[in-house]
């Protein structure tokens, strides 16, 4: 029996199903990341501390909102990078709208959760940044729109003929390049940074945990991808939808 024939999937037809996995997914694992005052992933960052840094003049701004307007923003560079505009584009827009009010929604839920150690914070961290790699691979098997940051890498990716695991590691590094820039330009603070600090808690969204999340981020969304393959085939239950939206 050749290996193709041997393999076996749990659910079959489960294309629409791994968009709501990766929505719900990326969503919870932010939030939980968030709680650990660690520092917030490289992805999730920017939002974060711009929305901190905002919110003495514009108090009803939420970090879901400030996420979605920061991949518009993005989805514009893809567009000049890759030198054309695909409606599509336009629905990964609403695929991070969607996001922000899940990751609102995620945020508020867990509002009055905290972690007493240390070291819980450190697992609690794994666990969120296994979650939300989790997530990640559900949007890179789905046909459904993804999310901006998923769409720029697999794009610039496809564009170029670069490997994708490859590609989006090099987008975590930038991010997160962004991101210090970010919090310590920003709040005009900086003299108050000390490293030895981020080991247990974060300057501005921005630790030790970040640095964390971007080298492990990678390998546990290839990883998490051939268990998804494993479990979950990438056939669509509405076949119609995926003659409109197929990439």
């Amino acid at each position: 029996m050749s290996e193709a024939g041997s393999k076996t999937h749990t659910v079959e037809r489960g294309g629409e199903l791994m968009w709501v996995f990766g929505t719900l997914f990326v969503a919870l694992g932010v939030s939980i990341c968030s709680k650990v005052n660690l520092g917030v992933s490289m992805i999730a960052a920017p939002a974060f501390i711009i929305c901190e840094a905002l919110a003495p003049v514009w108090h009803s701004l939420s970090v879901g909102v400030t996420e979605y307007i920061i991949q518009g923003l993005m989805l514009a560079v893809l567009c000049v990078v890759v030198r054309r505009f695909n409606w599509k584009y336009l629905c990964a827009f609403a695929v991070a709208v969607i996001y922000g009010y899940a990751l609102n929604l995620f945020l508020w839920i867990m509002r009055d959760v905290s972690f007493d150690t240390v070291a819980m914070r450190w697992i609690m961290l794994i666990v969120g940044d296994s979650i939300t790699a989790t997530g990640v691979a559900c949007f890179f098997r789905t046909y459904l729109p993804l999310q901006v940051y998923e769409l720029f890498v697999a794009e610039i990716a496809d564009k170029f003929g670069f490997n994708i695991n490859k590609t989006k590691w090099c987008f975590d590094i930038t991010l997160l390049v962004i991101s210090v820039i970010l919090a310590l330009t920003l709040f005009g603070d900086a003299s108050s940074l000390r490293l030895s600090d981020l080991t247990s808690s974060s300057f501005h969204s921005i630790g030790l945990g970040t640095i964390v999340t971007t080298a492990i981020n990678s390998p546990i969304i290839a990883f998490a991808g051939k268990l998804l393959d494993r479990i979950f085939g990438t056939q669509p239950r509405f076949p119609k939808l995926k003659e409109i939206f197929g990439r």
